[in-house]
């Protein structure tokens, strides 16, 4: 008896110090989760990002909509901005309320009503991805836990649908472009 009690003693700083790895492991993989959700978002990894989507776009093209074509760029860049403002308000606001679908996440027009319409559109757009970001990289955020005030919604799932719509719709708006002949290489 007094063998396996001298034994556990042994056993005891060993576990404690397997537990402590593994906890640090853990953190690390969550760390490297959160830079790679955030590096998500900015979309420059297997596809062309917002900021080079949107580059130089001819403004008298940001209302043009080409036979076929679903929609204009003024329609895509502010339904993205509406949708992604959307779900970052769900997942830190338990008092947010959504537009109503479908007709809340699109702009009443083809054409934006001026110049400084579009700007402040993807100046916001910037801003609330940014604040995605920045609640992912939080290490106070759990990125697991259902919200609170949703229906089993997590901050990870969110950010995921976040980067998915606007994937999405990014691909949508090069090819807009391309139709439109004012694309880039």
């Amino acid at each position: 008896m007094a063998r396996s009690r001298k034994g556990s003693k042994k056993e005891r700083p060993a576990a404690r110090r397997r537990k402590a790895a593994a906890k640090r492991a853990a953190g690390f993989e969550e760390n490297s989760l959160r830079q790679q959700i955030a590096q998500l978002l900015d979309w420059n990894s297997a596809h062309l990002g917002f900021e080079k989507v949107i580059a130089g776009w001819p403004e008298a093209q940001r209302g043009t909509r080409p036979a076929g074509a679903p929609h204009t760029a003024w329609q895509l860049v502010e339904h993205m901005r509406i949708g992604q403002l959307d779900i970052l308000e769900f997942s830190r606001n338990a008092r947010h309320v959504s537009p109503q679908w479908p007709s809340g996440y699109w702009p009443e027009t083809e054409a934006p009503p001026s110049s400084d319409a579009w700007e402040r559109t993807v100046k916001a757009f910037r801003a609330d991805n940014e604040a995605m970001k920045k609640l992912i990289l939080d290490p106070k955020a759990n990125l697991f836990a259902r919200i609170p005030h949703g229906t089993g919604q997590t901050i990870l799932r969110e950010a995921l649908l976040i980067a998915d719509h606007n994937a999405y719709h990014l691909g949508q708006l090069v090819l807009l472009r391309r139709l439109l002949g004012a694309w880039h290489d």
